[in-house]
């Protein structure tokens, strides 16, 4: 399984938006720069407290010109109830049987039953420019996005 490492440029996917939308990376490469983060499952304490806090901070991503796009392994139908319950205002892919995780390389945590919590905040030409890997600081993956974006010009 190949790592997505700091310097590399992300692989090409499309996967299912919460809306059953297809979405692919070729639509915003090139125009924005981007935060993917993979979380372990909708609606788990952790997972809500993080998107929770991505929506809050959602009008200072697009001040920086930021996708936010979170992906986890649960159906559409599942993204579609968290993101109405949480009233997420971003894009939430389905990567039912982990494609997209396993292009990244995320990897697995606790004995390999729980799936990682990686995000990567992407320019706008592709490349990877930050990955923060913590599966319990969950309020840091986006504070250390928003501190990597700023930094760009």
């Amino acid at each position: 399984m190949k790592k997505i490492k700091v310097g590399s440029i992300i692989p090409q996917f499309a996967s299912a938006d919460q809306n059953g939308n297809l979405f692919s990376i070729n639509s915003v490469l090139g125009n924005k720069n981007l935060v993917i983060y993979f979380y372990p499952k909708d609606d788990s304490p952790g997972c809500t407290k993080e998107a929770c806090y991505f929506r809050d901070q959602f009008e200072v991503f697009n001040e920086a010109n930021a996708q936010i796009i979170g992906i986890s392994g649960q159906s559409v139908e599942s993204h579609k109830k968290f993101a109405e319950k949480y009233r997420l205002s971003y894009t939430l892919l389905s990567d039912e049987g982990n494609k997209i995780r396993k292009l990244f390389g995320v990897p697995t945590n606790f004995l390999g039953l729980l799936p990682g919590r990686v995000t990567y905040v992407i320019d706008k030409s592709g490349k990877v420019i930050y990955i923060f890997d913590s599966q319990t600081q969950t309020t840091r993956h986006v504070d250390d996005a928003l501190r990597i974006l700023k930094g760009l010009k």
